[in-house]
C-alpha cells in the first residue's frame, strides 16, 4: 500500500484576512476529478469505509476534526483544523473516519476518481477479506 502523506498549505496574510489558495495543477499530488465536502455533528463520526481505487486529499475548512486512518494492524489519528493548515492524501486501501469535534465543522475532500459506488468497501470485514485478497 502507499504511504499516507501530510501537507501543509501554504497561506497569505493580510490586514484583512487570510488567502489559503489551492491550485490543482502539476504540483498537486494527485490529479483531481471530484470535490466533496462533509459536514457533521460535534462528536459524530461519518466515512467509516475503505476505498478499492480512489485516493482522497482531506483538507479541513471549517471547525476542528480528527481523521482516524485504519488498517487491520494499524490505527492512526490526524487532528485537522483550519488554522493548522496541514492536510492528508490517504492513499487507496485505508479504512477511514472522521469524528468531528467542534459545532459547524467542514472538511472538503479532494479525489482522483469520480464517484462510483462499486469502489466503497462499507464495512470493515469486507475491507479486511478485500486486504486478504490482493
Amino acid at each position: 500500500m502507499k504511504k499516507i502523506r501530510k501537507f501543509k498549505l501554504k497561506s497569505y496574510s493580510r490586514s484583512t484576512g487570510k488567502l489559503m489558495p489551492i491550485n490543482f495543477d502539476k504540483k498537486f499530488p494527485i490529479k483531481v476529478k471530484r470535490i466533496f465536502f462533509i459536514d457533521g455533528k460535534k462528536n459524530k463520526i461519518r466515512g467509516e469505509h475503505a476505498h478499492k481505487k480512489c485516493s482522497q486529499f482531506f483538507i479541513p475548512i471549517q471547525g476542528k476534526m480528527t481523521l482516524i486512518i485504519e488498517t487491520p494492524n494499524n490505527k492512526k489519528s490526524i487532528i485537522l483544523s483550519r488554522f493548522s493548515k496541514t492536510t492528508v492524501l490517504v492513499p487507496p486501501k485505508y479504512w477511514c473516519s472522521i469524528k468531528f469535534l467542534e459545532k459547524n465543522s467542514i472538511l472538503m475532500v479532494a479525489c482522483d476518481r469520480r464517484y462510483e459506488p462499486n469502489d466503497y468497501l462499507e464495512s470493515f470485514e469486507e475491507y479486511e477479506e478485500y486486504l486478504r485478497k490482493k
